[in-house]
């Protein structure tokens, strides 16, 4: 027996939001967020804010950022978030202070359970904690807390808690080295 796509049934998932203000959301994503000619930061960071994200102090996002659902979403203060960066925050998403997503990273919190035949959603939260820098292209898996000042480099897949001030590589992630702080 294989998968059967026909029974899939996520109805239990709630997104947290009435059809309208999901609806209003991906319009307004759309010309706000996902829009590579719509550079202003403050404005963007407002927006957040009026879909219910906590959102910090000197927060930068850059253009082409796709966020699933605001609601979900609570960023700390002097965060950098890259270019054509994804969170797919099912359900909720925590960005610390000083933090760093570089272009194209994603933080995911959905995943389908590949046992079942009904390939079931599944959901955990991930948390990236005070000076975490996740590189280009990197992917933080569902339910993953990447520690206080650590690193996902270049490419690389977080399945798993990473260390706070040590630096990850790989897919999966391996520990390659800790983290040292100058000046």
């Amino acid at each position: 027996m294989g998968v059967d796509l026909s029974k899939y049934n996520n109805s239990w998932y709630d997104t947290g939001g009435s059809k309208f203000k999901v609806a209003l959301w991906f319009i307004v994503k759309g010309i706000v967020f996902l829009n590579p000619l719509f550079p202003f930061v403050g404005f963007k960071v407002s927006v957040l804010r009026m879909f219910g994200a906590k959102v910090g102090r000197g927060v930068i996002i850059k253009p082409s950022v796709n966020i699933k659902y605001p609601w979900s979403l609570e960023i700390g203060n002097h965060v950098w978030i890259g270019e054509m960066v994804w969170i797919e925050n099912h359900c909720k998403v925590t960005i610390g202070n000083n933090a760093c997503l570089s272009q194209g990273a994603t933080i995911m919190t959905g995943n389908h359970n590949y046992k079942k035949t009904t390939f079931d959603l599944i959901i955990k939260s991930v948390t990236l904690e005070d000076g975490v820098w996740i590189g280009a292209n990197a992917i933080v898996c569902p339910g993953v807390i990447c520690g206080s000042h650590s690193i996902l480099t270049v490419n690389s897949v977080a399945n798993q808690n990473l260390e706070p001030w040590w630096i990850y590589q790989g897919n999966p992630a391996e520990k390659i080295r800790e983290r040292v702080m100058e000046g």
